[in-house]
């Protein structure tokens, strides 16, 4: 079954120490900038019940993270980290992947995680292998889905039919 509430304790065997610190570390350094923040990736996959390795930090971040210039061009504002310790931390806007809502009331066990269903949303949107992996791996630890496809049909409709063959992909060896 899997867990309702996402702890990045789950990460303490599987996840290198020096990532740990580095998700920390980030995620305190956003807080004291006022930048609101989810950790997702492979890290909030693991804080949700399936922990694997992974070499890297990601977060969901508000608007608040960049800096928007004339002609378009948008940066990082001054202090936010894409790094801690050579370990890279990657951040995505949540305006521009339409979930700020994922940050308003994010679930938290010492960092706050995405709620699943922006997690799977955004693990759809990745043409990679290992995030539809990482789809199905937490289908079969027993998410809800329908309420995650309910979401899905409300939010990102052309997501829709690649969930439910990973549905059925997460199922077919049981049977």
């Amino acid at each position: 079954m899997a867990p309702r509430t996402p702890d990045v304790s789950r990460l303490d065997d599987t996840v290198a120490p020096r990532i740990l610190e580095a998700m920390r570390v980030a995620s305190a350094r956003l807080t004291e900038l006022g930048v609101r923040h989810v950790l997702v990736g492979g890290l909030a996959v693991g804080a949700w019940g399936h922990p694997r390795a992974t070499k890297d930090v990601d977060f969901l971040v508000g608007e608040e993270a960049f800096e928007h210039h004339a002609g378009g061009l948008v940066t990082m504002k001054y202090g936010v980290p894409i790094q801690v310790g050579g370990v890279a931390v990657d951040l995505l806007s949540a305006s521009a992947n339409d979930r700020e809502d994922a940050l308003e009331n994010p679930r938290s066990s010492g960092v706050p995680v995405a709620p699943l269903p922006v997690l799977i949303y955004l693990k759809l949107k990745s043409p990679r292998p290992k995030d539809l992996a990482d789809v199905m791996e937490l289908i079969r630890l027993g998410i809800e889905r329908d309420a995650t496809r309910a979401d899905l049909v409300a939010r990102s409709p052309e997501l829709v039919e690649k969930w439910d063959r990973a549905v059925a992909e997460a199922w077919r060896g049981d049977e």
